[in-house]
């Protein structure tokens, strides 16, 4: 009994490993120092599921990292970036996926995080790719803008958080 529950975990994790969210690319709007870097960066780094943080001053932009096993709370990273007192301008996620086939205007729970899809329909999702969030507050406000004027971008479904996703080629 004991062999068939360590292999079912084992299973488990191995599931868990496969799909996942890697790592956001988190492009601050706002920053005119070095030390406006060094408050978003201080302030990412206390999110309990972050493992690293790797400031780009030319690009104003931060390569995030986070710990094992942990869940990634992205609405968590922008409101440190916000309290930092400077705004998004792009959130881009590293992920890798295995064997998701989202459907256009039908969120998809994929690393414990709902997504809906903007610019993919029946697409196999596999392996390394990107994505970014388009929900207000993770892009410029002009580029909302534009996506919201498409009319595709999701709400809340049935109490859920789900972000709108645009894959990346």
């Amino acid at each position: 009994m004991k062999k068939f529950l360590f292999l079912i975990a084992a299973c488990f994790i191995s599931l868990s490993v496969e799909a996942q969210i890697k790592n956001v690319v988190l492009q601050a709007a706002g920053l005119t120092c070095a030390m406006c870097s060094n408050a978003i960066h201080q302030s990412l780094k206390t999110l309990s599921f972050v493992d690293e943080v790797k400031p780009d001053l030319e690009r104003s932009a931060f390569t995030i990292t986070f710990k094992s096993q942990s869940i990634v709370d992205f609405d968590a990273m922008k409101k440190k970036v916000e309290d930092a007192g400077f705004t998004v301008a792009s959130f881009e996620v590293g992920a890798r996926f295995s064997s998701l086939q989202p459907e256009q205007g039908k969120p998809v729970l994929f690393d414990r995080v709902w997504l809906q899809f903007i610019n993919t329909d029946k697409e196999l999702l596999d392996g390394n790719r990107r994505f970014n969030i388009v929900d207000k507050g993770y892009l410029s406000s002009r580029r909302y803008k534009e996506y919201a004027k498409k009319g595709n971008l999701p709400t809340a479904s049935q109490g859920k958080r789900v972000y709108g996703a645009l894959l990346l080629k």
